[in-house]
């Protein structure tokens, strides 16, 4: 089975298909119309399990996302999160109450079930194809703040009974985010204070650490009586920019879990699908995704976006970028549990449109991107940072990777021009280590270690990075040096992806630093 797994990540990232595909096609296969026929029908522990899987998916998300590139777009997100739902549902709802004579309570929730995108789905297909910070913002953001409307919207129409004085709904939806929001900013803010000033005894404790705040964050949102899933992507974020030690490390192990529960999320939701039924609703659920895709999509990017202004190739590649994943499957076992009249039907009619649509869309986001002159290739690779409290001494050790693309490439030490009190104390090339001097020259995936006291940590890892973008004319290129911040929101737009990306000829077998998480 594990080797099956990894075989379809090789698979979906060579393709340019979402992986969402390929698990849930080994879902269907080991199935009871499958060659392995296990009979699976139990929605509820589904829904349980792809809660847990989303959280993980959500804290993973927030951990990836950068401050700096999200900020500006907060404004725009929100709005798409909020109105964009509510006109995508309304005109979804009355496509599949129209077109395909669906109930007006089967209608809505269908209709709400799949206004929630993925992110996951829709960078899996552009990895190859880097987008202008403010497109990956909104839909970073976007995906991050829509599934928590979106829950409390099916959790309503699923419920029994109708659903009265739609106003006291929109009421409620808003009182949950709001302290959804409250809970998760206190809880992430709370913990990259308290992980910034514990030395944990082992560095592998910091990534559980995280994952084990993220995880707080959900149950104490869902607790008060908020959206759990909001406050857990906005804690995620939080300690996602909060110079935590080992954040490469942090976003790594995060990385690993999160593929884990993709990985088993979509398969027992392909185990939970019975194949020979959904032949039946192919051609509704055919309608139904084209009203979403052609018609829902468009106009709420469109009315959400008005105010903002964006240029119409960016409304463009936002409105045909609304992939939808293993979230709505999730969110279909909701009315299944709750017992709604067609339920099954329901889920049937997600799991086709989301595969049909999925197919579509995915193939064709890294062409339409490049149509539309949306890809960003001139961007250097950012650098991979890792940094290691040294306690007792007041100071940190930066574990520094440079790229095959970074501009640091030729650079001399001396050229760094680090602000006074930090210092380049090591080199590492091709599995060899020496101390390098003022005029050593750095190449493409050499690794160095840099020892910077306490008050100049933050200054001399802005200045690494902006000599990883603008070389050593940094400062005269308009990249400022080491107290400034680097030009066009650079500064961790790429998060360094795999492990600690730090030096491993010297951190790893180094002693005596101090009780900040290196190994001894």
């Amino acid at each position: 089975m594990l080797l099956v797994a990894v075989a379809a990540v090789r698979i979906s990232s060579r393709s340019g298909l979402p992986s969402l595909l390929l698990y849930l096609g080994i879902g269907v296969l080991i199935g009871q119309d499958g060659i392995g026929n296990v009979a699976f029908d139990n929605a509820e522990l589904t829904q349980v399990i792809g809660y847990g899987a989303l959280v993980v998916i959500l804290a993973e998300g927030g951990l990836g996302t950068q401050w700096k590139e999200i900020k500006p777009a907060l404004p725009a997100a929100a709005v798409l999160s909020t109105v964009g739902v509510a006109a995508s549902v309304g005109i979804t709802a009355a496509g599949a109450h129209y077109l395909v004579g669906l109930e007006w309570r089967q209608a809505l929730i269908i209709g709400a079930v799949v206004s929630s995108t993925d992110a996951a789905a829709v960078f899996s297909v552009l990895r190859k194809v880097p987008l202008p910070s403010r497109v990956t913002g909104v839909l970073e953001a976007e995906s991050g703040f829509n599934d928590a409307p979106v829950v409390i919207l099916v959790v309503a129409f699923s419920a029994a009974g109708p659903v009265e004085h739609w106003y006291l709904l929109v009421g409620e939806i808003a009182l949950e985010l709001a302290i959804g929001a409250a809970v998760g900013l206190a809880v992430g803010f709370l913990g990259a204070y308290g992980l910034r000033r514990i030395a944990l005894p082992a560095s592998g404790l910091y990534p559980i650490a995280v994952m084990a705040i993220a995880v707080t964050a959900y149950a104490a949102g869902a607790l008060a009586h908020g959206s759990g899933f909001l406050a857990v992507y906005l804690a995620s974020m939080v300690l996602g920019n909060a110079r935590l030690p080992h954040q490469p490390a942090n976003r790594g192990f995060a990385e690993g879990l999160g593929w884990i529960a993709q990985i088993g999320m979509f398969v027992l939701l392909g185990l939970l699908v019975t194949p020979h039924n959904l032949g039946q609703d192919f051609w509704a659920a055919v309608v139904i995704g084209l009203v979403l895709t052609v018609v829902a999509r468009p106009l709420s990017v469109f009315l959400s976006l008005l105010p903002f202004r964006l240029p119409w190739p960016e409304q463009a590649l936002m409105s045909w970028a609304g992939l939808r994943g293993a979230v709505p499957i999730i969110l279909a076992t909701i009315p299944m549990v709750a017992g709604v009249e067609e339920s099954e039907r329901l889920f049937n009619i997600v799991f086709v449109l989301v595969v049909v649509y999925t197919l579509v869309q995915g193939p064709t986001l890294p062409w339409l991107a490049k149509a539309l002159k949306l890809g960003d290739r001139g961007e250097a690779a950012d650098l991979g940072i890792e940094s290691a409290p040294l306690e007792r001494l007041r100071g940190h050790l930066l574990s520094v990777a440079i790229p095959e693309e970074s501009r640091m490439h030729g650079v001399e030490v001396a050229e760094l021009r680090l602000p006074a009190g930090a210092a380049v104390t090591l080199v590492v090339r091709e599995e060899k280590s020496f101390v390098p001097g003022p005029s050593t020259v750095l190449r493409r995936g050499d690794e160095l270690l840099v020892v910077a006291t306490d008050p100049v940590r933050d200054a001399t890892e802005r200045r690494l990075r902006a000599v990883g973008h603008g070389g050593k004319l940094a400062g005269w290129l308009g990249t400022a040096g080491a107290t400034g911040v680097m030009r066009g929101g650079a500064e961790g737009a790429r998060r360094p992806r795999g492990g600690p990306g730090g030096a491993r000829g010297g951190i790893r077998k180094g002693r005596g630093w101090g009780r900040g998480g290196l190994r001894h």
